[in-house]
């Protein structure tokens, strides 16, 4: 089978998958209220690049973006910095539903009681914090963030702090979940 043919079927297949499933669970947020989820227009779509059917390896060749310089791996959030946190110490140990302020980080997500948010870009980062753009989604609407992610107090303590349309006013301090 031509490889044209073969990444023709791909794309179908992907356009035909469905759309994503909303985040319902204890681990996206409530720390995002409504108020700050500013409806945002839909992205523009992406044309798709057009393939040469004498060229079968034109769509693997193509150029791909660099990655921005970090003084962290440029790809994931710190590893000290990912786990379970929450504003209130009480959602630690408050069952799975009702931990309303609490924060799960992993390698490339944040997820809140009703929300979750993508790493889309690092902007800077070391050991113990990330500058970084995240796309978020909850609640049927979606938005895009910037967030800087500090450890205070020993790694026991995390602030963060929004910028953007609809961020928070003020820093945000965690407790870590343990």
């Amino acid at each position: 089978m031509p490889r044209w043919v073969f990444l023709a079927a791909t794309l179908l297949l992907a356009a035909c998958s469905g759309g994503k499933d909303e985040e319902s669970g204890p681990e996206a947020s409530a720390s995002i209220g409504p108020l700050q989820k500013a409806e945002r227009p839909a992205p523009a779509e992406k044309p798709e690049p057009a393939v040469d059917a004498d060229l079968p390896d034109a769509a693997a060749e193509a150029p791909t973006k660099p990655e921005p310089k970090t003084a962290g791996d440029g790809k994931t959030i710190p590893a000290a910095i990912r786990g379970r946190w929450a504003l209130k110490a009480a959602d630690c140990k408050a069952k799975k539903g009702s931990d309303l302020t609490a924060l799960t980080i992993d390698a490339t997500n944040l997820r809140f009681y009703e929300s979750h948010g993508e790493l889309a870009r690092v902007r800077d980062s070391d050991a113990g914090r990330i500058v970084a753009d995240y796309k978020f989604s909850g609640e049927g609407v979606e938005w895009d963030r910037r967030m800087q992610l500090d450890l205070a107090d020993g790694g026991k303590t995390l602030i963060r702090r929004d910028e953007g349309e609809g961020a928070a006013a003020g820093p945000m301090r965690y407790t870590r979940c343990v």
